[in-house]
Formats: structure tokens, sequence, C-alpha cells
């Protein structure tokens, strides 16, 4: 039995679709399912039980010697909430109570973390556990996936497996539910539709050019088949980076939805909200060594794949992964 957690989500339904793909049904999905917005990211998918989030521990204590694999996705991952109990409550003292059990049961685990952890990138963007404690996450979101982070470097005790992934800019299907936190190609598909034009966020910063600002973006369906190695190979123990390794301007992402969308481009340029705009990452790259010698293959999407086969695969027609 596998257990998924945020498995109505982005990834976490993607995740479940994926396994069903490699021919594994016996999954257990944990959720907040009262926010139906998200219904249809299962809709379709085989799985053996649902369980709500805020009965997962307890339903863990029951059943944790019949789970054979957690994958403990599901948390706040909102960068413009502030409130920090919140990120307390669901993104610390949540996955400190699913690590204890794992470690119970002897349950191998892998969690989500963030690229959101290198805040403003002083330390730059390696994986290695060295830098962990140096790190200045720019909101508490990213405070707490560094916080949890650095809680387990220092746990004695441990599950049989365990790996915390960072994940950089993902996108792709299922996102849908996401709003204001949905990816930038989903917003600028939705913009291009309505008004054939689209807007991205001005610089505030004089080293990069507007649309010139710099991420990882990496395309769900690596995200999963990343999730997929490290359950089959399972290999050292450890916080891995997932982004592509390759950073890429906003205006080549803005570009390639035009094109994916057979239509002219028209690009305009917005200041940064105000709420935002302190706290905004210009460059992200994720360091890729370490998940590439424990043996990984799979490879990576370029954008201009990733966003063509978004694009006409999935937001055309609002399909589902």
């Amino acid at each position: 039995m596998i257990v998924v957690t945020g498995a109505a989500g982005f990834i976490g339904s993607c995740l479940v679709s994926r396994l069903n793909k490699a021919g594994i049904s016996d999954i257990v999905v944990v959720d907040d399912f009262s926010k139906t917005e998200k219904a249809q990211n299962l809709e379709g998918k085989t799985l053996i039980s649902k369980v709500g989030r805020k009965d997962f521990i307890s339903w863990l204590k029951d059943f944790g010697k019949e789970v054979d694999f957690i994958y403990h996705l599901g948390a706040r991952t909102d960068t413009t909430e502030f409130d920090k109990a919140i990120f307390d409550e669901l993104n610390i003292g949540y996955s400190i109570d699913v690590w204890k059990l794992c470690v119970e049961f002897n349950i191998p685990l892998v969690y989500a973390s963030s690229g959101a952890t290198y805040g403003l990138g002083e330390f730059g963007y390696s994986d290695d556990h060295a830098v962990v404690d140096q790190l200045i996450p720019l909101n508490p979101y990213g405070d707490s996936k560094n916080d949890f982070d650095k809680w387990v470097l220092k746990q004695d005790k441990t599950p049989p497996f365990w790996a915390g992934l960072k994940f950089f800019n993902v996108y792709g299907p299922n996102e849908y539910h996401k709003s204001r936190m949905a990816s930038v190609i989903f917003h600028a598909f939705n913009q291009i539709t309505s008004n054939g034009a689209m807007k991205l966020f001005r610089s505030h910063n004089p080293k990069y050019v507007d649309g010139g600002q710099l991420r990882d973006f990496v395309y769900v369906k690596d995200v999963v088949e990343v999730c997929l190695f490290l359950k089959d190979k399972r290999p050292e123990n450890g916080i891995y980076n997932l982004g592509t390794g390759s950073a890429r301007a906003f205006i080549d992402l803005a570009k390639n939805t035009f094109k994916s969308m057979d239509k002219v481009e028209d690009i305009s340029f917005i200041d940064t909200p105000i709420d935002i705009r302190d706290k905004y990452q210009y460059f992200t790259e994720a360091k890729m060594e370490k998940l590439l010698k424990a043996g990984y293959e799979g490879g990576f999407h370029s954008l201009e794949e990733g966003v063509k086969d978004y694009v006409q695969n999935y937001l055309i027609g609002t399909n589902y992964y």
C-alpha cells in the first residue's frame, strides 16, 4: 500500500496518475477533500481509500504496518501567506508527526521541500546538507520548508529510506485550482485566450531586463518520474534538488506559450505587486549533480517541450493528467 498526501493537489494528483500508469492501484490518498475545486484532479484515478488530512495521523497509527511507502506532498504552499502559525502546524508539526510514524513502522518516505528555501540564492543552489543551516528564505512558506529540512538532518532515528525533494518552479496539468499560485504558463494561457495578449512582471532589479528574470522551470511529468525512481531505486538518504538544472527567462516562457497556441506574440509588462516585490527571486537554478550521481537517467523536458505538451494536450480542452 502506497500513501500520497496532498493527493488532490497539483503534484500529488499527477503522481497518483503516474503510479496508476505503472500498474499500481493500492493507493491511499490523503487531502482536505472539503475543497471541491480540487475534486476533478482525482477523477478517474484508481485508489483504495480516501483519508481526510485531519484524520491521517490517527489512521497511520492504526494502519502503519500495512503501508509500504509514503509520499508526503501535502503542505500549505501559499508564498503570499504570512501567518507563521499556519505553516508551523501544517508544514512542520504535521510533517514531524508523519516522519516519526514512518520511523515507528519502518516506512520509506519521500517528502516535499522547496526551492523557496534558497531565498535570494546568497549561498547558491546546492543541495549539499552543509548549506541548509545557512539558507535565508524570503517568506514563512520557505522558512517552514527549511525548518523541517533542518529538523530532519538532526534526527538519529530515520525511516529505512528517506528523501526530501526541493521542488523548483513546477508547472503542468492539474493546477487549475491553484488560482494566484498557479504557474505563469497557466496564467499566460488564460490571458491570451481572453484578450490575445499577456502581461509579465516588470523587472525592478537593474541586473535584469523586463522579462529577463530567470527561473528553473520543471515539468510536473518529470517531477513524478523522479518520485518513482526514488521509490524503486532508493539511493542514498538525503535532500535532493528537483529542477532541470537550467534557468530560463520568463520571456521565453511567454513566447513559447504564444507559439504553442499558434497566436501572434503580444507581451507587455506590469509592476510586480508591492506585497511580493522585496521577496521576489530573480534567479533560481537547481544544482542537479546529486540526483544524477544517484543514478537518475530519466532526463527532463526542455521548456519548449514542456510548454507545448502542457498547452496543447491539457490547457486546450481543460484536460487532466
